[in-house]
């Protein structure tokens, strides 16, 4: 009896400590480096959902002005100055299934809105896709420094 109590509490135990694992790397929260290593965003929880701010940036300067690189595509001139650092990237995005989220991405380069999916795939990647109707494109972000 002891012997099935012991084998018992062995099995639990571990089933515990990997649903915590997973738990753990199916968790958005960081901050993480775009594939193409340019910036950082920090993403958090934030009402039932997640946030995203860009925090860093490669060249935080605009080559053209020498001056703070700014959201100078977005098509509304009060938003057009506010610099790229700072700068929130989802907006509305709330679970959509285990370790994924849907809402909506903005694109500094074109200053436009997408429709977005996001989804961690492993402890230190997530996958994070943009979509004008049919058409989808995403990238693999990393999580910077743990």
């Amino acid at each position: 009896m002891f012997n099935r109590f012991a084998i018992l509490s062995v099995i639990l135990a571990a089933l515990s400590g990997a649903t915590a694992a997973h738990a753990q790397s199916a968790d958005a929260s960081g901050t993480w480096l775009t594939q193409a290593g340019d910036a950082r965003v920090k993403i958090s929880k934030c009402g039932g959902g997640i946030c995203g701010v860009v925090v860093w940036l490669r060249e935080p300067y605009d080559t053209a002005t020498g001056q703070i690189a700014t959201d100078s595509k977005n098509p509304n001139p009060a938003l057009a100055k506010r610099p790229i650092v700072g700068l929130p990237l989802f907006s509305g995005m709330q679970p959509s299934g285990p370790s994924k989220w849907s809402g909506q991405i903005y694109n500094a380069d074109d200053g436009s809105t997408y429709a977005s999916n996001i989804s961690v795939s492993g402890a230190d990647s997530l996958r994070v896709e943009g979509c004008v109707g049919a058409l989808c494109g995403g990238e693999t972000w990393t999580r910077a420094g743990r």
